[in-house]
């Protein structure tokens, strides 16, 4: 492998990974190991790592990089793959290279830059000194939010490396959920694009239920009486007229209901995020059984049982 690392291995993905299993990847290390977001005393490890994940990315996610990688352990123009040969120079450099010409891009030298090779491999792009990066850093953040501002969604005005910067989180979004801000990571150098900023949302959960895509997930308590002839059970509800977007409804609980049960209110889940309407509301029935009878208690059910 190229200067001895497995890229592969970096990234945390196998050869036959796709393009975005690649770049999944690489967002998740690269959130986890971003600098910024570490300890001061952690601060050194991260950008050593980083920087390697950024190394493993920069090949991987590069159609031709990859390939000659692949076959030859290293990004090395002048190995090629056979196909239509390139010579050139510049300035006291004189470089050939090959290419089969890839997919889309220029059909004779694809997306593949002779010059790459003394960054990948030295850290330098010849007597030009160190690569112009081609866009500036993105970024990429955590932010922890309500679970009323999810449902209803919100605007914050946001403090990261690039400075402070107003965002829109939509409507049901998700605990998990990755928001891309086009343009709002740092600014590029001499004039190139931006970078990009991403933030996970964390979103707890209230008590007594479970988030799951646009339902929730609810176990309702019930005595006995109610499981064998009937009844209403309050369950928790996403409500869009509270001010906490919480309320509770009435499950109607049908005449001998078993225990383990599942039953089902509609539509009173999470917003569809993007969408119209509402999620459901998935209700497992657990049925309790008193601990203490009084003797007419103890009566009763011992002459339901001999029925």
């Amino acid at each position: 492998m190229a200067n001895g690392k497995d890229y592969y291995k970096v990234l945390g993905i196998d050869k036959n990974a796709s393009e975005e299993d690649v770049k999944k990847a690489y967002r998740k290390l690269a959130r986890e190991h971003h600098p910024d977001v570490v300890s001061e005393k952690d601060k050194e490890a991260a950008e050593k790592r980083f920087k390697e994940i950024n190394e493993a990315y920069r090949v991987l996610s590069d159609a031709e990089k990859r390939k000659m990688y692949d076959t030859y352990g290293t990004a090395d123009p002048n190995q090629g793959f056979g196909g239509a040969g390139r010579a050139g120079q510049w300035g006291p450099f004189t470089y050939t290279y090959t290419s089969n010409g890839g997919n889309g891009g220029n059909a004779e030298y694809g997306d593949f830059d002779p010059f790459d090779i003394f960054e990948s491999m030295f850290g330098f792009r010849g007597f030009g000194g160190q690569r112009a990066p081609r866009r500036g850093k993105s970024l990429y953040y955590q932010l922890n939010i309500e679970f009323k501002e999810a449902v209803f969604g919100v605007e914050k005005e946001v403090s990261v490396e690039s400075g402070r910067v107003k965002i829109k989180i939509p409507a049901g979004a998700r605990d998990g959920l990755e928001l891309k801000f086009t343009g709002k990571g740092m600014p590029g150098p001499s004039g190139t694009p931006a970078g990009d900023l991403f933030i996970t949302l964390k979103v707890a959960s209230p008590k007594g239920f479970r988030v799951v895509g646009d339902d929730l997930y609810v176990v309702a308590e019930i005595d006995i009486v109610t499981a064998s002839l009937g009844g209403t059970a309050d369950v928790p509800v996403v409500d869009l007229t509270s001010s906490d977007a919480l309320g509770t409804a009435k499950l109607k609980i049908p005449a001998g209901t078993q225990y383990g049960a599942r039953l089902l209110v509609r539509g009173r889940g999470m917003p569809r995020l993007h969408g119209r309407g509402q999620g459901d509301v998935m209700v497992q029935v657990m049925v309790t059984v008193p601990k203490k009878l009084t003797k007419k208690q103890k009566d009763l059910l011992e002459e339901l049982g001999a029925l």
